[in-house]
């Protein structure tokens, strides 16, 4: 099938809407916790159980998305995705018990599953190289935007309306997507029809479910130490089994190839310490403000929206500061750049200017989405077509693993200043963000092998 020169740019924004909803939904119920639980009868801290339900499920199915794209198409697939996304979401609003709820977001779980990593082969596939920065920058904006708005937005809705509002107003919207995707999106699938790996299936999934568990109890007031090491044991030996079986398979579902492509590697083990780090700072960020500095929960949400201001704000400069000066450069400037904002939020104070608060963390912004895009984008650069299909669901699972680690490592920090004695609570945040920092100076080190030249097909860099 023949794309117009509009169509990829339109699919792009067609799978960036997808995904906006995708991670809205995982983060905007946050502040509806109390009113939800009400309605449900039940505690707060009991809905728990409905928010790692979602999370759990996709890191079971996601393996698995590559595989079922080839398999059926792309279109199709992300078609069924969005509905199955959308069903869910009407059963979510519907819910009149806390199973019932487990239940629908496990079922959403299996529709964001295939609808985000197929989305995003979808973008792969029909992009040009020379269109790729623009393309993955468009899908990228929702994975930042997304944890910024969500607290507050959810917040919004269920003040004037009722909390069921968050789920409902995804009815129009995907059917507003699902429309758009049967009519752009063309229904690609692969000519080689390998059977399904349902022992690797089993490992990885189970890899996954056990690692995202057991960071989910990380993430917890009190902490069952047995069970995370248990479960974190369990993950290590089930990984280490799938590795084996996926390098040893002749149709492994997660396949390992494209780690041999340096730029792609560059991208999964430096970017997904990265990628840890920054989902860690809208954790922390909230909780400093309101626990720490005594902020209440309105001023403390509009400070942290600078984050997303900073996103939205360097959007329209990535293109030409990966032009300028290539993906090296600007992955070692920019990383230092975010690793010395998150030294700064070490040093603020319930005294320090509001004014200065609010730049510090839009310049943040600016550098967590410029190094998200630099990331995502030379992921693909050297990954031959062929090839595509596998290494964006190892690249999924791998980011969906650090996103995962990012709260849980936002909770280790603060635990870690707090066993070091550090003092009053300020101080305990000042800590843990010191601590994030070392790890972004620490994920740079991963990009120094890069050649100069890297990615310049795409970013168009040619001074090398």
């Amino acid at each position: 099938m023949t794309l117009s020169s509009r169509q990829p740019v339109l699919i792009a924004l067609l799978v960036a809407g997808a995904f906006f909803m995708e991670n809205l939904d995982a983060t905007v119920i946050v502040t509806a916790l109390p009113d939800m639980a009400a309605s449900f009868g039940v505690r707060a801290i009991d809905l728990n159980v409905g928010l790692s339900a979602y999370l759990l499920t996709l890191a079971v199915f996601i393996p698995a998305s590559g595989w079922v794209a080839d398999r059926f198409g792309a279109r199709s697939v992300f078609t069924t995705a969005i509905a199955v996304f959308t069903l869910a979401s009407a059963l979510c609003a519907a819910s009149d018990s806390l199973w019932s709820f487990t239940a629908a977001r496990i079922l959403q779980g299996v529709g964001g599953a295939m609808m985000v990593p197929v989305g995003r082969l979808v973008v792969l596939r029909n992009t040009a190289k020379q269109d790729l920065m623009r393309s993955i920058a468009y899908i990228t904006w929702p994975a930042l935007a997304a944890p910024v708005l969500g607290p507050p937005v959810g917040g919004l809705i269920t003040s004037i309306a009722s909390w069921r509002w968050i789920f409902l107003l995804n009815l129009p919207l995907g059917a507003i997507a699902l429309v758009l995707a049967l009519r752009l999106i063309p229904n690609d699938r692969s000519d080689d029809r390998r059977p399904f790996d349902w022992l690797g299936f089993a490992l990885t999934g189970f890899a996954c479910l056990a690692l995202m568990y057991g960071l989910d109890l990380i993430g917890h007031q009190e902490i069952p130490w047995a069970r995370v090491a248990a479960l974190l044991a369990a993950a290590v030996l089930l990984g280490a089994w799938a590795v084996r079986h996926a390098r040893r398979h002749a149709h492994p579902l997660v396949g390992l190839a494209a780690m041999a492509i340096h730029t792609y590697r560059v991208t999964v083990r430096g970017g997904s310490l990265f990628r840890a780090v920054v989902s860690a700072v809208p954790f922390l960020l909230p909780l400093m403000f309101q626990l720490g500095f005594g902020l209440d929960p309105v001023h403390s949400g509009l400070l942290v929206l600078a984050l997303f201001a900073g996103n939205l704000g360097m959007k329209p400069m990535t293109s030409w500061v990966l032009r300028s000066f290539g993906f090296r450069t600007a992955l070692l400037a920019n990383g230092a750049l975010l690793a010395a904002t998150l030294f700064a939020c070490a040093l603020l104070t319930p005294d320090t200017p509001t004014a200065l608060v609010a730049v510090l963390l839009v310049v943040s912004g600016a550098a967590r989405s410029m190094q998200f895009t630099s990331l995502n984008t030379l992921a693909f650069v050297d990954v031959p077509k062929p090839e595509m299909s596998a290494a964006n669901t190892l690249f999924s699972v791998t980011q969906q693993i650090s996103m995962g680690l990012g709260v849980a490592l936002g909770a280790i920090a603060l635990r870690l200043a707090g066993a070091l004695g550090v003092g009053s609570v300020i101080a305990e945040y000042q800590t843990a963000f010191a601590l994030l920092g070392v790890l972004a100076a620490l994920s740079l080190l991963d990009y120094l092998p890069l050649r100069r030249d890297a990615g310049t097909e795409v970013s168009g860099h040619r001074r090398a």
